[in-house]
């Protein structure tokens, strides 16, 4: 009977989190830095990464991406969606890999830390998943979106490529959705001992 209330309390909170991650991202998309939008849907997905483990990071993350993409692909973000006209599966993969990616490996961290320091591993996933969000789109621009990015950063008045995605892109978009990660840590820090002192 146990597990029965586990698996249903994990199934009742991971789709809180995913409809948390559904209206984050969209009234999210209304806010710009440049030419994207940061993403405050990290927050339920590392709460979920941190309570549920590494999997229901990844599916969380998941669903964040997907968001992502139909955004995209609609043209409601306007920098993403110059990137699916130039090249449309390059896109698509690297909006589906970062999301997930970004869930699953702060699942990961969260696994390995939260059972010795709940705070600890709260802070280190906060900061894992926005790091690896943003550096699986940067690699991805960088493999395959060179000429896109010369472009943006000659528009934006840098000679250098590189100098322009860390100035320009991971400068705004990394350390906005790092500050929300980190200051919200505390938040994210009572819910998930609020659930599990409820279990």
């Amino acid at each position: 009977m146990r597990t029965t209330y586990s698996n249903t309390q994990r199934l009742v909170g991971t789709a809180v989190l995913v409809a948390l991650i559904i209206v984050l991202q969209t009234i999210g998309s209304g806010i710009h830095f440049g030419p994207f939008t940061p993403t405050l849907s990290l927050v339920p997905i590392i709460i979920g990464a941190v309570l549920y483990g590494p999997l229901t990071g990844a599916l969380l993350g998941l669903v964040f991406s997907i968001v992502v993409l139909i955004a995209v692909v609609s043209g409601a973000d306007a920098g993403s969606a110059v990137m699916f006209a130039a090249n449309p599966i390059a896109t698509v993969a690297i909006c589906l890999v970062k999301g997930t990616a970004a869930g699953y490996l702060a699942g990961v961290v969260a696994k390995r830390l939260t059972s010795r320091n709940l705070t600890m591993g709260v802070i280190i996933s906060a900061i894992v998943a926005p790091v690896c969000n943003t550096g699986i789109f940067c690699i991805g621009m960088l493999l395959f979106f060179r000429d896109l990015l010369a472009s943006w950063g000659e528009a934006a008045g840098f000679s250098n490529i590189f100098i322009y995605i860390f100035a320009g892109l991971i400068g705004i978009n990394f350390i906005v959705e790092l500050l929300i990660d980190i200051v919200l840590s505390p938040v994210i820090i009572r819910i998930i001992s609020a659930v599990k002192r409820s279990r």
